[in-house]
């Protein structure tokens, strides 16, 4: 497993890749707990987004489960109004990066890109 400083270093790699992050975390998917995170908002609660996203997962997984899908989990969107909320499991792990942007000023494609480039080693 990963650990804080090597999630750490990949959150701020994303972040000198993509504008208007708002809060970046690396989740264990089980607990639900941070295992690191970076917020450049105060009021986004990146302690309670985890919780919340970890169990979005879960359920996502029992769908797929209950589908009989035999297809793996890579990411989820999630877009809002003015934000982009993406979810990218770590493969080999039991954990995620959640990550929350600026709609009008992220763009998808360098988002998804720059989460692939520097999560690889995770």
């Amino acid at each position: 497993m990963s650990t804080e400083k090597a999630y750490l270093d990949a959150i701020s790699r994303i972040e000198t890749d993509v504008s208007g992050v708002i809060a970046t975390a690396a989740v264990d998917l089980d607990s639900g707990m941070t295992l690191a995170s970076k917020s450049n908002r105060s009021e986004f609660d990146l302690t309670v987004a985890s919780a919340y996203n970890s169990e979005l997962v879960k359920q996502k997984m029992k769908i797929m489960g209950a589908l009989n899908l035999k297809s793996t989990l890579e990411d989820m969107l999630l877009t809002l109004s003015d934000q982009i909320h993406l979810i990218k499991i770590l493969p080999g792990s039991k954990a995620f990066l959640y990550l929350a942007a600026e709609r009008g000023s992220t763009n998808l494609a360098i988002l998804r890109t720059a989460v692939a480039k520097h999560c690889s080693g995770l």
